[in-house]
């Protein structure tokens, strides 16, 4: 028997897609949480991105051929909707914290990826991308952050803090690719001593532990770009990058 909480009885918990009432903690019926449409084959073994039709094995699509990420490959748990955008915006905008459960809970399904596994198994850290101070400070909360201490508890991983946002940058929604990159330059760096400093050879850099950036949205992958370039910098071996979303 499910406990009922005592704000429950004031505020009963609802589905905040379909509206029917809910228990236990939960935001998303199961019904509704089902019907999201997953991130299935095909997508492009780089960014992600889902495609129609029949594709057989590995394949990079257009875009990834003609750029050079620095981090290896990108996979979201969930394609484009309406449903899942709108609970990402009401979490950073509408301060509805409540819903980085849900979130940090549709991202652990990208774990069936192979590839995710394997960084799992290997204790690879959670990186969450981070906010400038003066927007957290206005949010009062980093949304990427959340959604990645969720994924750390259901799937055992740790979460690391070391990357910070040292430079405030304008919005991203309405820029280029290119218009990102410049906007990103300098904004991150390392917080203190980083954890691989003693990585100094070819040798050492290809022994050294992975990491996975967690966001809540992988759009053109600018800002995640930048943030594996300041990991590898640091002597990051390798960097994979967990969304909720694939925009």
């Amino acid at each position: 028997m499910i406990a009922i909480k005592p704000l429950d009885w004031l505020y009963p918990p609802i589905c905040e897609v379909c509206g029917c009432g809910l228990s236990g903690g939960r935001a998303l019926c199961d019904p509704c949480a089902e019907g999201l449409p997953r991130i299935v084959a095909p997508f492009c073994d780089v960014c992600g991105e889902s495609f129609q039709g029949q594709i057989d094995g590995a394949f990079e699509c257009p875009n990834c051929t003609e750029i050079s990420f620095h981090f290896e490959f990108a996979r979201a748990a969930m394609d484009r909707s309406d449903e899942v955008l709108e609970l990402i915006h009401r979490l950073k905008y509408g301060k509805e914290i409540h819903l980085a459960r849900e979130l940090g809970g549709l991202a652990c399904l990208a774990f069936s990826d192979r590839r995710l596994a394997i960084a799992r198994e290997e204790k690879w850290p959670l990186v969450p991308v981070p906010l400038h101070w003066r927007r957290k400070r206005e949010r009062q909360f980093n949304q990427a952050e959340e959604i990645a201490k969720v994924v750390g508890r259901e799937m055992g991983m740790e979460v690391d803090r070391k990357l910070r946002r040292i430079r405030k940058t304008q919005t991203q929604t309405r820029l280029s690719r290119k218009q990102r990159m410049e906007n990103l330059k300098g904004a991150f760096a390392m917080r203190g001593r980083s954890l691989f400093q003693k990585m100094k050879t070819p040798a050492d850099l290809a022994e050294a532990p992975g990491v996975i950036l967690v966001d809540d949205v992988f759009t053109t992958g600018s800002t995640v770009d930048a943030c594996a370039k300041v990991l590898r910098k640091a002597g990051v071996g390798r960097v994979a990058v967990l969304t909720v979303v694939r925009g």
